[in-house]
């Protein structure tokens, strides 16, 4: 079965035989119309020569089972079929596009929604900590400052830092894991 009219299985020996000569020839005589009317169609340079590229590429492959009747009829109708093949192709991608973007910002939003919720929750938290504990636990996360130089700023031993920073950071997760669920 045949795509194009035009076109009759190689059996009949009617019609144009594809050499590398006759292959040229077609290039120098069709390439600039074929060219004009993908251009006009997709309204993209590249898009363009890349169809009329292909059309000549698939071509130059199937040269030996096609047997062309009249060549300026198939090459024409081919950048016709190809540009309407783009049309739908870039429509369907397009739509695609949009769904997959709708959905990421509407995932976005949500987990920017969640991230200040839980933002919100932590300082509730390190709010409700005990004096020294909460100084010990901003300077060592918001500030990032090590064990010893929080020690040295408050007069504490690096132990005394280490034993706040693990009572907040148990807080922490036990109002978290309770507020969760």
């Amino acid at each position: 079965m045949y795509i194009c009219d035009d076109l009759e299985p190689p059996i009949h020996n009617e019609g144009i035989t594809i050499t590398q000569a006759s292959f040229e020839a077609l290039f120098e005589s069709f390439w600039h119309r074929m060219y004009r009317f993908a251009l006009k169609t997709t309204e993209q340079e590249d898009d363009a020569k890349e169809i009329v590229q292909d059309i000549f590429k698939s071509l130059w492959e199937r040269r030996e089972s096609l047997s062309i009747l009249d060549a300026e009829r198939y090459l024409l109708r081919s950048v016709k079929l190809r540009t309407l093949e783009y049309i739908r192709n870039k429509a369907t991608r397009q739509r695609h596009h949009d769904i997959i973007q709708e959905q990421s910002l509407t995932e976005y939003e949500d987990q920017q929604l969640h991230v200040k919720e839980l933002q919100t929750k932590l300082q509730r938290i390190v709010e409700s900590l005990p004096k020294q504990c909460k100084n010990v636990f901003k300077m060592s996360r918001e500030e990032g400052l090590s064990n010893k130089e929080i020690a040295k700023a408050l007069l504490i031993s690096e132990r005394a830092v280490e034993y706040h920073i693990s009572k907040a950071l148990l807080t922490l997760r036990t109002h978290l894991d309770t507020n969760s669920s």
